[in-house]
């Protein structure tokens, strides 16, 4: 449970004027600070319509009160929420008022951390409430909100429960030594153990589809000056984003777009031709080309498919390890047919960004190279810590699996199991540091 005896209040809804705007306020204060602006407490769950007073009884706004008791309430500590009017002074005024009365502001993210350490939500789904508010799309935010009402958080308590059967069965054989050699041989765990991979590896597919849908792709255009590289980035929008130009160098610093592909979230950058700079701003813009290029989830090198290239010399200058995909634009001048083709230096998609030839063709192979698949599984909503400690988890079980195998070390085993559910149970928050906490709420909305 919270140990706070602090009560908190914040503007929960966005800064700037609006129709509505409201003030939340949690904790044991919040009844007295109640009777104090309302004149009376609401009944629990009861919306009630009045004014709002000041110490001078003078009201500063009128409006809506509901009142939710604890344990009943998203804290589980007393909250009471005032909608008002969305004036900026209105809210200033009001939250002013609150703070007289013995609350404090409250911290970023603090209502939905509270609720995490009462035990109202896990640590995913307290992530999933600003995975909601910050949806980039409507497949993210059905993602969210299933994540919200706890799937992801049953598919890793089943995970863990299976670690702890696991468990149980190992560390019973080491208790008893004079059985652990029958034990060694015993087909069952080695069936067990496959079995914990198999629905690690599903897991691990959902996550990865989840943490797609909330942090989307960054693909970098890169290639020769003139290639089409801005072209190809307006048709993607859909919107003349970037200037184009038949003058090679056009594009001096990097143009962001953001799209959506079936829901896919995209991070479009397009950036200065490579090739040796003219002057000192094309030497900046080709630099923060190869910057870019270094952080991008998948590098689109677009070329001239009607101009004679140095395919060989161009691949050199893409960043190590960095997944690189070979578009062949302007088709419409070439005359070669639009699709995708594999060969033994990349993977090639012809199109024609002037006509749309082609495009869908690069849409489905962007889906395919980062695994993002439609009309499967509904997913859920997931992190990039999430998918770690999945892998963290996996990477502990089949390293048991082998000491089990090579070296029948039970002990060894066990502890790769204790290791692998200490990881996954990080997800839900059971075994998580207070730095790890902190840095997760800070960064929720304030009034959240």
């Amino acid at each position: 449970m919270n140990t706070e005896t602090d009560t908190i209040v914040a503007i929960a809804t966005p800064p700037g004027r609006g129709g509505i705007g409201v003030v939340r306020v949690s904790g044991p204060q919040a009844p007295p600070i109640a009777n104090a602006i309302l004149g009376r407490l609401p009944r629990a769950r009861q919306a009630v319509y009045g004014a709002f007073l000041g110490a001078d009884g003078a009201a500063i706004d009128r409006g809506i009160a509901l009142y939710f008791p604890k344990p009943q309430s998203f804290t589980s500590e007393h909250v009471l929420e005032l909608q008002g009017h969305g004036g900026p002074v209105v809210l200033d005024m009001l939250v002013n008022r609150v703070l007289e009365l013995g609350a404090r502001l409250a911290r970023p993210g603090e209502f939905s951390e509270r609720a995490f350490l009462n035990g109202k939500l896990d640590l995913a789904q307290a992530e999933a409430v600003a995975d909601l508010i910050d949806s980039g799309s409507q497949a993210a935010a059905r993602s969210a909100m299933r994540s919200l009402q706890g799937e992801f958080s049953q598919r890793v308590n089943r995970l863990v429960e299976a670690m702890i059967s696991v468990r149980m069965y190992v560390e019973a054989a080491i208790d008893f030594p004079e059985e652990e050699v029958d034990f060694l041989g015993d087909q069952h765990i080695k069936d067990a153990i496959e079995d914990l991979l198999v629905e690690l590896d599903r897991v691990l597919v959902s996550a990865q589809q989840g943490c797609l849908l909330r942090d989307g792709m960054r693909i970098v255009l890169a290639g020769p000056p003139n290639a089409g590289k801005s072209s190809l980035l307006n048709a993607l929008a859909q919107v003349d984003r970037a200037i184009v130009s038949d003058t090679p160098g056009t594009t001096r610093d990097i143009v962001d777009q953001h799209i959506q592909i079936d829901g896919l979230p995209l991070h479009l950058l397009d950036t200065a031709g490579l090739r040796d700079a003219a002057d000192d701003v094309e030497h900046q813009g080709v630099s923060r080309a190869r910057a870019a290029m270094q952080q991008a989830d998948r590098v689109l090198v677009v070329v001239d498919d009607s101009q004679s290239i140095d395919l060989q010399g161009l691949m050199t200058q893409l960043p190590p390890g960095v997944p690189a995909t070979l578009v062949r634009n302007k088709i419409d001048v070439s005359g070669r047919k639009p699709g995708t083709d594999t060969t033994p230096a990349a993977i090639e998609v012809a199109i024609s960004a002037k006509t749309g030839a082609g495009l869908g063709c690069l849409k489905e192979h962007l889906k395919q190279s980062m695994g993002y698949e439609i009309g499967g599984e509904p997913t859920f909503i997931a992190r990039r810590r999430h998918l770690q400690a999945l892998k963290l988890a996996r990477d502990r079980v089949v390293m048991g699996k082998q000491l089990l195998v090579e070296q029948r070390a039970g002990d060894l085993l066990a502890e790769e199991l204790r290791l692998a559910q200490r990881s996954v149970s990080e997800i839900t928050g059971k075994f998580t540091s207070d730095d790890l906490l902190g840095r997760i709420f800070s960064a929720f909305c304030i009034g959240k």
